[in-house]
């Protein structure tokens, strides 16, 4: 534990807690690659652990992970643990270049409309479209028109493939050249007041981190502690900033000021935080 970030704090008590799921899905994410996608029972349980959640709420957690099919059970050598679902490398794969690319669109870049008609006997589809388009950051622009910036063309079209709605989807791109305000119309179609909001959170959880972190002087355990669930945390951010064009945004735009330090604390707090976690993994 430390006093400057307390892990626990990023999870709650209870095994109810939404963000339990998302820590179990990072620490896949990190560790489980270079384990043929898999992690034992006990290092899972060994590492929750270190963020102060207990047992119980971690296969409680799984459980849930598994019914939704990210994660599977399955046993090597005699040892019980969990494997990475099929597709769900792949969703992870995206998710590594999203958040640590933090690619932003220029004005030149344009824009990618979505729009699609879901019959009504297939209500389920129209629910899931929505839940993908909003997870992959676009914005709503009017009913059944979602906008997002052209850089994110191939990231849509693959997601949507995979999770096959592709049939029930137009995509277009193209520029806005009438009417009206852009900047006061970005403002409309994404949430960018609690995007700010998000993004001072996460400044004011983690800047006093960065005078120990980068003097070394924060133990393994320690940063495994910070470095979980601030990769956690950030995670969701870059999906709620689809990269819209600084011409658009706000001025002062704290999103960059944010991932400048969590670029910085990631690369000096994710060599000791993965040797405490990998000495967990192999040792159990």
């Amino acid at each position: 534990m430390t006093a400057q970030v307390e892990p626990s704090s990023a999870v709650g008590t209870g095994g109810r807690d939404s963000r339990l799921g998302p820590l179990i899905v990072t620490l896949f994410a990190l560790y489980a690659r270079g384990e043929h996608n898999w992690l034992s029972v006990a290092a899972v349980i060994r590492l929750m652990a270190d963020l102060g959640v207990e047992g119980q709420a971690v296969r409680s957690a799984v459980s849930r992970l598994k019914r939704r099919g990210v994660l599977r059970g399955e046993r090597h050598e005699g040892a019980a643990g969990y494997a990475v679902s099929a597709g769900t490398p792949q969703v992870l794969e995206d998710g590594v270049v999203r958040v640590f690319e933090r690619n932003r669109a220029a004005a030149g870049d344009g824009w990618l409309v979505v729009v699609f008609s879901v019959p009504e006997s297939e209500r389920d589809k129209r629910h899931a479209l929505r839940t993908a388009l909003t997870r992959l950051g676009f914005g709503t622009a009017a009913p059944g028109v979602w906008a997002a910036p052209g850089i994110l063309a191939d990231e849509t079209r693959r997601t949507l493939q995979r999770l096959g709605l592709a049939p029930y989807v137009d995509i277009f791109a193209g520029e806005h050249f009438a009417f009206g305000d852009l900047s006061a119309k970005v403002r409309e179609w994404w949430d960018l007041d609690g995007l700010t909001a998000l993004y001072a959170d996460f400044l004011e959880r983690y800047r006093p981190v960065r005078e120990r972190a980068a003097a070394g002087a924060i133990p393994a355990r320690e940063a495994f502690g910070i470095h979980l669930p601030m990769l956690t945390e950030w995670r969701r951010l870059p999906y709620r900033d689809p990269g819209l064009p600084l011409s658009l945004l706000p001025p002062g735009w704290t999103g960059d000021t944010a991932g400048a330090l969590f670029e910085e604390l990631d690369r000096t707090l994710r060599g000791p935080a993965g040797a405490h976690a990998l000495s967990v993994v192999h040792t159990c």
